[in-house]
């Protein structure tokens, strides 16, 4: 793996061009305000009078309305939600990619299950930091940067490759370093870990774990700190030095219990479950679960979202943050 810092690009592929971001949400918003920081002309389309829109000219963005914004932009961003992609696409971008022109992405997403289809003759790239727009922007903020992933889709210019590095620097992210992948492997590898362990198989743990401590009675306080207070601590460690750094720096009780009990709790079945899992982001079955339960108003999400809110550990984590001053 080629890894792409600072020294290794330049940025004059971009001199004269005009980089139209559309979407000034969590994403959207901190990358236009690293690339216009970084010196290059950076606009922004959003909904006239949407708070997206009041956001970005708080911040002293230029602002238009999305369909100008992609008629003015050499490189359109697409940095709007993931779902809302093919309509603001097909009803705002679409007509204003013309030859010559870059579409951007910062998730493949949209390019690998179809809802969005280019012409041909553009350059059709990605790059996708390594964390979420607040933590790229302090990052940017502090001189540093995040690590990210940079892929291309198509090349009809012939430098869409120097074109994504371009950006990838104006972002900041090559301070940290960026690597070539392709469309799918950022789109499958990034579905599964949201899914399988970060988002979903972390949240899941934690409430397991937290029930089998209450219903056996131990009080809920004492629960919250054992099983998600104290879990960033182990995160960090983790994310400072790998796992072995983490267990030469944990107890010798709790190394010898984690390491001899882990595999109890997530065993080969486990593993079984995730491979269904990877098969249904391969073959398109979650990309089509999602985006009809988008177009139908998100009822799923939403019962999810009002019964997980009423969770015990819910109520416990409010109180016991208020009482200890913790970050909320």
């Amino acid at each position: 793996m080629k890894v792409y810092y600072d020294r290794d690009v330049k940025t004059d592929v971009l001199d004269g061009k005009t980089i139209a971001v559309i979407g000034y949400g969590i994403q959207g918003s901190a990358q236009a305000l690293c690339m216009k920081d970084s010196g290059f002309n950076v606009i922004v389309g959003a909904r006239k009078g949407g708070s997206s829109w009041k956001a970005a000219r708080k911040d002293g963005m230029t602002v238009f309305e999305i369909e100008e914004a992609a008629r003015r932009g050499d490189i359109v961003c697409m940095l709007t939600p993931d779902m809302t992609h093919r309509e603001v696409y097909e009803k705002h971008v679409r007509r204003h990619m013309k030859k010559g022109k870059t579409l951007y992405f910062s998730h493949g997403l949209s390019i690998v299950y179809g809802l969005v289809k280019p012409p041909k003759d553009v350059d059709v790239i990605m790059v996708a930091p390594k964390g979420p727009g607040k933590k790229l922007r302090e990052a940017y903020k502090r001189g540093r940067g995040l690590p990210a992933i940079f892929a291309i889709n198509q090349d009809a210019s012939g430098s869409a490759k120097e074109t994504a590095l371009a950006l990838s620097k104006a972002i900041g992210l090559t301070r940290a370093g960026v690597f070539e992948a392709t469309f799918e492997q950022e789109t499958f590898c990034d579905l599964f870990g949201e899914q399988a362990v970060l988002c979903g198989g972390t949240t899941e743990l934690v409430k397991a774990g937290f029930e089998t401590l209450v219903e056996d009675g131990f009080p809920p306080e004492m629960a919250y700190f054992e099983v998600l207070y104290e879990l960033k601590l182990i995160v960090d460690l983790i994310e400072e030095g790998g796992l072995e750094y983490m267990w030469e720096r944990i107890s010798e009780t709790a190394r010898h219990g984690g390491r001899t009990k882990g595999t109890i709790v997530v065993d080969e079945k486990t593993k079984k479950r995730m491979k269904k899992i990877l098969r249904e982001i391969k073959n398109g079955k979650f990309a089509r679960e999602w985006l009809a339960e988008y177009e139908e108003g998100m009822p799923t999400l939403k019962r999810m979202k009002k019964v997980e809110s009423r969770h015990e550990i819910e109520r416990i984590g409010k109180e016991i943050r208020r009482k200890f001053n913790l970050a909320i």
